[in-house]
């Protein structure tokens, strides 16, 4: 690569963002950010166009953290920040004299079902119901709709990040504080914070109460091979479309749970009922649904394009991690 080529990143100042802004400089790209600060501020439409134009890639990777409670002003903002950025984008791209050769857009598996039968993949996984779905689901059609014959686009189905994020320090801090023991689901008081949003909102509006004891399913994936992941996408001419980043080899919440105790050398580890977790995750100011949804997902179009994933191993990923 050569420092003519251009990557615009969208979202830069997260974690994923800023590991692959640098693996981008790294490269031989010339990085330009858009986001809350970076070169470009959001709003500034004449500004995001004169990013995107003449950019080979764009990434986007925008979005209010959904490491949070789910109240209704959250909820708004986190369809919101996903929906307006990834329009945002699409309107610069459409505009664009030379419009870049792909985008890449976030995404999120948690667009699957509550699966415990099987895993889900991009041929044939399902869609789930309720506000995290339907964020996902809002989010990618954002992205697909309209015309942009020059520019591949695909979605970044991404399982849980591990690595210097929210969804990774909340799993340790369970594990640190003696809660890490399995998660089981089980009676609550009713709410409707999972309630669906957008144009089409899907589900009843209850809290899903799904008795898996533990055996919920658990897909993640280490973010050095999320960054190597966008990497062999962007080089590539012929995958576009949803695309799952997810390791080959998902968990399950109770091995999580034991490998985590070993990491962080904490012997014990209480199982969290619903009625210990939802007061623990009120104090850690995000959702039940992180630990409780049985996330079933493998990376069925990654494998088939041959990528190789250098953290294939939950044991070794979260040793890294905690090392790092």
């Amino acid at each position: 690569m050569t420092d003519d080529r251009i990557a615009v990143v969208a979202g830069a100042s997260g974690f994923v963002g800023r590991a692959l802004t640098r693996a981008l400089a790294e490269d031989g790209y010339a990085v330009r950010t858009i986001g809350r600060s970076g070169d470009v501020r959001w709003g500034d439409a004449a500004a995001i166009a004169a990013a995107v134009d003449g950019s080979d890639l764009v990434v986007n990777l925008a979005g209010r953290s959904v490491n949070c409670r789910y109240t209704d002003a959250n909820r708004d903002e986190v369809l919101r920040s996903r929906v307006d950025t990834t329009r945002a984008l699409r309107a610069a791209i459409a505009g664009a004299a030379s419009p870049p050769r792909v985008w890449l857009n976030a995404s999120t598996a948690t667009i699957y079902r509550h699966a415990t039968d099987r895993a889900q993949t991009e041929r044939d996984g399902e869609l789930g119901s309720g506000f995290s779905v339907d964020v996902a689901r809002t989010w990618e059609e954002e992205l697909f709709s309209g015309d942009l014959p020059a520019t591949r686009r695909v979605a970044l189905r991404m399982a849980i990040v591990l690595g210097d994020g929210p969804a990774t320090r909340t799993l340790f801090a369970l594990a640190r504080l003696g809660l890490g023991g399995p998660q089981i689901d089980g009676p609550w008081f009713p709410h409707r914070r999972y309630r669906g949003i957008g144009p089409h909102p899907t589900g009843d509006g209850r809290a899903p109460h799904r008795p898996t004891r533990g055996g919920q399913r658990f897909s993640w994936i280490h973010i050095d091979d999320v960054v190597s992941a966008i990497r062999f996408l962007g080089d590539r001419d012929d995958v576009s479309g949803p695309v799952n980043l997810s390791s080959p080899h998902p968990s399950d919440n109770r091995t999580l749970m034991a490998t985590l105790r070993r990491v962080v050398g904490m012997p014990v580890g209480l199982p969290a009922w619903r009625f210990m977790l939802e007061p623990a995750m009120w104090l850690l100011r995000t959702e039940p649904e992180l630990v409780l949804k049985s996330r079933w997902v493998v990376p069925e179009r990654l494998l088939a394009e041959g990528f190789r994933f250098s953290h294939p191993s939950l044991a070794e990923a979260l040793r890294d991690v905690a090392e790092r």
